[in-house]
């Protein structure tokens, strides 16, 4: 099954769902992220606490949704409030699109230890989640079945 996780700037919470995806999705799971307005760079903090957790970050990069044009996802999700609200491309079509909303660790000021919680609990949210998925099936679900599955696990918007 094949993820698409979207976040205005690609940078932090896409690409750690991302990342986290691809680790504990076994295979199962393709996750791909991108942003409607990339800044270019991930940020460095992201890098840091996903190695640090053991979770592979080759390949991690910020970039476009418009570089996916061909690659189309089984489903989208946001996870960014600003990126819920934004018109996805047209070649999304009618790709079911949820939203995770989650808490963007980048942006808190605080101490090391208090960075290093907050990345950590957006890390800890995202490897539930996709435990969750993982143990409803979503890899063999497609159409309404997946629609079904996806929005007990996520608010589809």
């Amino acid at each position: 099954m094949k993820i698409l996780y979207i976040c205005t700037h690609n940078r932090c919470r896409s690409i750690l769902s991302e990342a986290v995806t691809n680790q504990l999705g076994r295979g199962l799971l393709e996750a791909r992220s991108a942003g409607s307005q990339p800044s270019g760079e991930v940020h460095p903090l992201s890098l840091k606490y996903l190695q640090g957790r053991n979770i592979s970050i080759d390949g991690l990069h910020s970039k476009s949704w418009d570089s996916f044009e061909n690659w189309v996802p089984d489903a989208v999700i946001t996870v960014c409030d600003s990126a819920a609200g934004e018109s996805c491309p047209i070649w999304l079509g009618d790709t079911p699109k949820f939203h995770w909303g989650l808490k963007d660790p980048s942006k808190l000021q605080g101490s090391e230890s208090e960075m290093a919680a907050a990345f950590n609990e957006t890390i800890d949210i995202i490897e539930d989640r996709v435990a969750q998925m993982l143990t409803a099936g979503v890899d063999r679900k497609r159409g309404e079945d997946l629609r079904q599955v996806l929005q007990q696990l996520v608010k589809e918007y």
